[in-house]
């Protein structure tokens, strides 16, 4: 059974994930996840290689996928305080979260600590790794992050989900998250910065960007030109690549040199307006994305069966 992620997110693939799993490469030494978003796709998967990287533009996401993986009694005891589920709670955290900047109680007196004791150049050193460990392990902003997630509308994290919810019901989820991270690779770089330390002639790189003209329902900025360099860097890649897309002519032009399969899925979105609306998709990749499905053991038909029979 596939484990499910410990949040849903914007852009979640939890319904088009197995596509992508019959898709991968056969064999490849390390997996990395660019786009990691709710990291559907990572957690479905069984860590079968020597290196996974799951990575995010977004800073909280990564914090709390750290904190998920290093630091999971902490969070849970922070997220055990004030157990409350109400829109004033929801206002709170959405202002906490866009105003404040990562906070560490003992950072202040480290700083103080090594400023007082070790000279200029050593101290700025030291300085910058103990704002990048305050950053990496904030468990404070990622229990506010956590429980803005699970009580907006959608997961969206911009309006309450007008829905009573006890965010105690999901410690489970994340115990089995810091369990199943625990080997992982967690990074808060741009993508074409983490694809370019990353690749290797025995990578698979899964990039589910920010779909064309949907931008706007993510937190993190895409631009048109965006599109264009990640395609850039993907074409320079030495490791197997698989790029998931909305389908339209915009991606297909950029993509054109490349393999794209057309997929859709149901519009989760769209399914209280119209029932069984589907929304198209493309996945495009440098590679035979029919490795794995030709290896895939195939169901006899009606007409097959009766052709098998004749021949006895």
């Amino acid at each position: 059974m596939k484990m499910n992620s410990i949040i849903s997110w914007v852009g979640g693939k939890k319904a088009l994930r197995d596509l992508i799993y019959q898709r991968m490469p056969k064999e490849f030494g390390r997996y990395i996840e660019v786009f990691g978003g709710g990291g559907w796709v990572l957690f479905g998967r069984t860590p079968d290689v020597a290196m996974e990287v799951y990575n995010d533009f977004n800073s909280d996401l990564a914090n709390l996928f750290r904190c998920v993986r290093d630091r999971p009694f902490a969070l849970l005891k922070e997220l055990n305080f004030l157990p409350l589920n109400g829109r004033d709670e929801f206002i709170v955290l959405k202002r906490y979260l866009e105003k404040e900047e990562f906070t560490n109680e003992y950072l202040r007196e480290e700083l103080e600590i090594a400023e007082l004791y070790l000279p200029e150049p050593q101290f700025e050193e030291i300085k910058l790794i103990l704002l990048e460990n305050a950053q990496m392990n904030d468990v404070k902003r990622a229990a506010a992050f956590y429980r803005q997630i699970r009580l907006s509308y959608g997961s969206g994290c911009t309006s309450y989900g007008c829905q009573p919810f006890d965010i105690r019901k999901t410690f489970h989820l994340l115990w089995q998250g810091s369990r199943r991270l625990k080997d992982t690779v967690i990074e808060n770089k741009d993508f074409e910065e983490l694809i370019r330390q990353y690749d290797r002639e025995n990578a698979f790189i899964y990039c589910d960007p920010p779909y064309y003209q949907t931008e706007g329902h993510y937190a993190v900025e895409f631009k048109k030109e965006d599109h264009a360099r990640l395609r850039d860097t993907l074409v320079a890649c030495q490791g197997k690549w698989l790029v998931s897309y909305n389908d339209c002519e915009f991606i297909r032009e950029l993509y054109k040199d490349f393999n794209i399969e057309a997929v859709s899925r149901i519009n989760n979105l769209a399914q209280r307006y119209d029932n069984g609306c589907e929304y198209a998709e493309v996945l495009i990749s440098n590679y035979d994305t029919g490795e794995r499905l030709r290896d895939m053991p195939t169901q006899l038909g009606l007409f097959d069966l009766a052709c098998f029979n004749g021949m006895e």
